[in-house]
């Protein structure tokens, strides 16, 4: 059992009630859950495509799909942050103090093999236990 659980949450996934059901089995009564969004701003080069409010509204929007998402949720709050994901994550749950990471992850394909993916970063890095979802289909 946990006294504090980071679910990383990518708003475009669909792991987040599985997710979500899992980090309620698994916590400590008085634990805390946090859904943790990152938002990942545009390389450099896209800027100079976009117009310059488009970003900071995209992470309004995110920030309030959070809010959302996690309003009726005992023990639970959402958290939307800029930065890197898999960086982003183990430094939040650093910071924080978490003792356990839910995150999903997809089947991996060549580019995940030579670059690496976001949860294979998370489980290299993280300060904590982390419990990797796979997508079953």
């Amino acid at each position: 059992m946990y006294n504090h659980i980071i679910i990383a949450m990518a708003l475009d996934h669909g792991y987040g009630p599985q997710a979500m059901k899992l980090a309620q089995t698994l916590l400590n009564n008085g634990g805390q859950i946090t859904a943790l969004h990152v938002f990942e701003e545009p390389a450099g080069s896209v800027n100079a495509f976009i117009d310059a409010d488009v970003p900071e509204r995209a992470f309004a929007a995110a920030k309030a799909k959070m809010a959302d998402r996690m309003a009726d949720v005992p023990n639970a709050r959402g958290v939307a942050v800029k930065g890197h994901g898999g960086r982003t994550i183990v430094d939040v749950a650093q910071a924080e103090s978490a003792d356990l990471i839910i995150m999903g992850s997809h089947k991996p394909d060549l580019a995940d093999f030579l670059l690496g993916s976001t949860a294979a970063r998370v489980v290299r890095h993280a300060p904590c236990a982390v419990h990797v979802l796979r997508d079953t289909v």
